[in-house]
């Protein structure tokens, strides 16, 4: 474990980042002439990439895109179609106010139901597998876990299926449950956006996501283990920021991982300073 020992030396203590949900978690970020912006290059010692899919023996500096070699063809799998994502940015934001390293976990899949992340279902297994086989890697690497954590980024599907908000609310609460009983303390929900029309092929039926987005709003405040960190997506319809109907160009991403990671950051802070007064 030589290699291991020189790439993580700064690592008395980790945060564990399980990145859940569909394609905006997953990451569709790119550039363009108007927005130009790239992916942030991680801080140095901030975060760290676990591959539980292709190389669960170490860990990887994190890089954007954020993900990619993670496919496993019977549980989350969408090979090619992760291009930039909110994750780097949100871990830049977090380390500068906990001063804690990330280990982050990719667990998103494009085009996905709030019903396809239920106990049981291969995407739920692959997610669980995923967080286990981090945390015994980490275990055997003796590097401490502070922190085991969720964030969530997903709805614009159930918009599109029409999901009655209750149902999805329902759901939600399942998931988190089952989650809780692996280990996870607490969710970090990035609400989702808006459906871009303008983008959609002519005579595409409308798709309103209010009802889910009410719905996400209401889980935040109804939850204690559940907090909002960004609504920052719902801005970007209005700003130009959306590449096609569903997805963002890359600092769209890289706003909503900033704005995330830093709230994160203080309610983690606050958390832990409420715990050890």
């Amino acid at each position: 474990m030589k290699h291991l020992k020189n790439q993580t030396e700064d690592l008395r203590q980790i945060d564990l980042f399980l990145f859940m949900g569909q394609s905006n978690m997953g990451g569709r970020g790119v550039s363009s002439p108007r927005f130009p912006q790239k992916a942030p290059s991680c801080l140095p010692h901030a975060g760290y990439e676990f591959r539980a899919v292709t190389d669960p023996s170490r860990l990887y500096p994190l890089s954007e895109p954020f993900g990619q070699w993670e496919n496993r063809p019977d549980g989350i799998y969408e090979p090619g179609r992760k291009t930039g994502s909110l994750v780097t940015a949100f871990v830049n934001a977090y380390y500068k106010k906990a001063c804690v390293p990330v280990v982050a976990v990719s667990a998103a899949r494009g085009g996905s139901l709030i019903s396809q992340w239920l106990p049981g279902t291969p995407f739920f297994r692959d997610a669980a597998l995923r967080l286990q086989d981090a945390v015994s890697f980490l275990g055997k690497s003796q590097i401490p876990i502070r922190h085991k954590f969720m964030v969530w980024c997903q709805g614009e599907s159930d918009g599109k299926n029409k999901t009655p908000p209750e149902e999805y609310k329902r759901d939600f609460r399942t998931l988190l449950k089952a989650m809780t009983a692996l280990g996870i303390e607490h969710c970090f929900l990035i609400r989702i956006g808006h459906y871009n029309p303008a983008a959609a092929e002519p005579g595409a039926p409308l798709q309103d996501y209010t009802p889910i987005l009410t719905a996400q709003d209401q889980l935040a405040a109804e939850e204690p283990f559940i907090t909002m960190v960004s609504t920052k997506f719902a801005e970007m319809l209005e700003r130009g920021l959306m590449q096609d109907t569903y997805h963002y160009y890359q600092q769209a991403y890289n706003e909503v991982g900033d704005d995330a990671g830093s709230r994160t950051a203080d309610f983690v802070k606050e958390s832990d300073r409420r715990i050890f007064q």
